[in-house]
């Protein structure tokens, strides 16, 4: 398949500033060399655990916080968006867009739902008066709300009505990408099943791509069909969703997939007794350990892990894993 966006060796590091006179003492090491790809049609899932550095990846993506280096190249042509201008880049904005993770906070409480929905319409000329009014409609329509509901405000809907708003939202300007960031972490367990299925069937009906931020690996087990596993600020696994369940090549993946609870009493119990907890707490992104920024918490380091950082290199399978004893290791997945 075609490949629709390459992000290559992804740099953002805050700078943090002590003093009077506000001086850089240091650096939050948020995404630290990042480099993955995504084809037309597909879903990448991109999960870890909180302050691993997805979101700020997915924000690099759409521009809305500068990289610190490293590129972004979108479409056949490849054009690198962290070299683009203003201008350049309001032009390739409509084939990018972004669905937002608290569905409360990214809608104005101040404009109706039609408005909110038209306003990238309005915003990018491409329609005024009743033909936007008419367009917004046919948007809430397709993402499972009433026409109606165009003349409502945000706080008279619920959790999981907001979320389709915000993504009919995202669908305004007939974008090639949507990057959704925990689109449904702060839902119920019902409404999110509702929500992947809408993307689901959005997907497939439109051909669209996405790059599916989540902590949840259940979640992210039923729409993406490959998975990127970050731990702090770096991709340690990637390959395609089935591989990677039924056979993790990392051992973060297999503490992330041991953590997932299985629907069989029996069964859970029983990896329970066999399963090692991680230990310890994430490092500071801020003073990261050198080498493998795992290895204070895996049970399988060695000294070469402590003092040599692993490329992310194939295994099998078409997988890469960022560990030096990706080939010598068995790990369990689901």
């Amino acid at each position: 398949m075609e490949t629709l966006l390459t992000v290559e060796n992804l740099v953002k590091h805050f700078p943090i500033r002590r003093g009077v006179f506000r001086r850089t003492v240091g650096a939050v090491r948020a995404v630290d060399g990042v480099s993955f790809d995504v084809r037309r049609g597909e879903t990448l899932g991109l999960v870890g655990e909180s302050g691993c550095g997805k979101t700020t990846t997915g924000r690099c993506i759409m521009r809305l916080i500068e990289p610190t280096a490293g590129a972004v190249r979108f479409g056949a042509d490849g054009v690198d968006l962290c070299t683009l201008g203003r201008r350049e880049l309001m032009a390739v904005r409509p084939r990018l867009q972004m669905i937002f993770q608290d569905p409360h906070s990214s809608l104005n409480p101040r404009m109706s739902v039609g408005d909110i929905v038209g306003e990238p319409l309005k915003v990018g000329g491409h329609a005024r008066g009743a033909e936007l009014a008419g367009r917004a409609e046919r948007l809430l329509e397709s993402v499972g709300l009433r026409a109606s509901d165009a003349r409502r405000y945000p706080h008279a809907f619920s959790g999981g009505q907001r979320q389709r708003i915000g993504i009919a939202r995202a669908l305004a300007l007939e974008p090639e990408l949507i990057v959704a960031d925990e689109p449904v972490s702060a839902l119920d367990a019902s409404v999110q099943a509702q929500i992947l299925n809408l993307l689901v069937e959005l997907r497939g009906r439109l051909g669209l791509s996405f790059v599916f931020i989540a902590h949840d690996l259940s979640v992210v087990e039923h729409i993406s069909d490959r998975v990127a596993v970050m731990y702090l600020g770096r991709i340690v696994e990637i390959s395609d969703a089935e591989v990677l369940y039924r056979r993790p090549r990392h051992p973060y993946t297999e503490a992330l997939l041991a953590a997932v609870p299985l629907p069989d009493p029996k069964a859970q119990r029983a990896r329970r007794r066999r399963r090692k907890k991680l230990t310890g707490d994430v490092p500071s992104p801020a003073d990261p350990p050198g080498g493998c920024h795992f290895h204070p918490r895996c049970r399988y380091a060695r000294p070469v892990c402590r003092t040599d950082a692993p490329p992310l290199r194939e295994v099998a399978d078409g997988a890469r894993a960022a560990c030096h004893l990706c080939g010598e290791l068995t790990l369990e997945g689901l």
